[in-house]
């Protein structure tokens, strides 16, 4: 890969590209925020709000959507399996990583991050329209199954690379990995009894990984950071988490499609399965 290209460029689309085809029919555009309550306030045209909590996970079960439900989620938006499905939301994207990767997990293949996501398109100053969208309902066949094995981790995953020493990427705040956090009152359902990280795990914030307007580092700065930093290899299996899933998402997002590794599982019962799990062994730094 040239260090200066993504491995699969084409995985990110740029505002003024967007701003030219909001009325392409191949494309539907998914506004995905940790703040619900942005969409109202204003979206892009013609784009759907898919809430990461409400539409994405299941109301009883700690788990996600049935396929079945996925389906429907997708056929009541306007998309098909054929539609190019672009994500955009808050906080840097994080929350449009984690819809982008659910979809993945359903197996849809066709997804795209807005680069810089809901903040570089208002700083642009570019169109917001508070109109309800209106979609005409699309077929979706119900996907034969989950990926879970393939872009998910579980906490016996996790525990496993931890004891065999394998790439654990902790992409939380650096207080958060020290055990120095432990709570965050905007999060009071995520709380967790106990602070520290996995045994073994090496630390590279999310943060890490994109400039201040939110877009993405270079290739070249990347693979600074997570190649040459975590050791990475072309066919390194890695794992990564963090508090419930979201910001490792935005770094699946970046070891997968910026990068091209093949291998990367995300953890998304994270922090608050580990840190409130009985006897999962935990490691504090200073």
């Amino acid at each position: 890969m040239s260090q200066k290209q993504y491995s699969q460029p084409e995985a990110l689309v740029e505002t003024d590209w967007l701003a030219t085809h909001l009325h392409d029919p191949s494309i539907r555009v998914v506004e995905s925020n940790e703040d619900v309550l942005l969409y109202d306030t204003g979206h892009i045209p013609g784009a759907v709000h898919i809430d990461w909590r409400r539409d994405l996970q299941d109301g009883l079960v700690r788990d996600y959507i049935s396929t079945k439900d996925f389906a429907e989620l997708c056929a009541r938006n306007g998309i098909t399996p054929e539609t190019t499905v672009i994500f955009y939301g808050d906080k840097s994207n994080w929350w449009a990583c984690y819809a982008l990767w659910a979809f993945r997990l359903f197996g849809h293949t066709k997804v795209k991050i807005l680069n810089g996501g809901r903040d570089k398109w208002v700083a642009e100053k570019r169109e917001l329209t508070r109109d309800k969208v209106k979609v005409a309902a699309a077929t979706y066949p119900t996907p034969a199954r989950r990926l879970d094995s393939e872009i998910r981790a579980f906490y016996e995953d996790a525990l496993a690379f931890s004891q065999k020493k394998l790439p654990l990427i902790d992409v939380r705040s650096p207080g958060e990995f020290k055990g120095e956090v432990t709570h965050m009152p905007e999060y009071p359902q995520e709380g967790v009894l106990r602070g520290g990280h996995i045994p073994g795990a090496k630390s590279v914030p999310w943060k890490s990984a994109v400039k201040e307007d939110g877009t993405f580092k270079s290739a070249e700065d990347l693979e600074k950071i997570y190649v040459e930093g975590c050791s990475l290899g072309a066919d390194t299996e890695v794992v990564a988490y963090c508090r419930i899933g979201e910001r490792s998402s935005h770094t699946w997002f970046v070891l997968s499609y910026l990068l091209g590794r093949k291998k990367v599982r995300n953890y998304d019962g994270s922090w608050t399965e580990w840190g409130n799990r009985v006897r999962a062994p935990i490691e504090r730094s200073n």
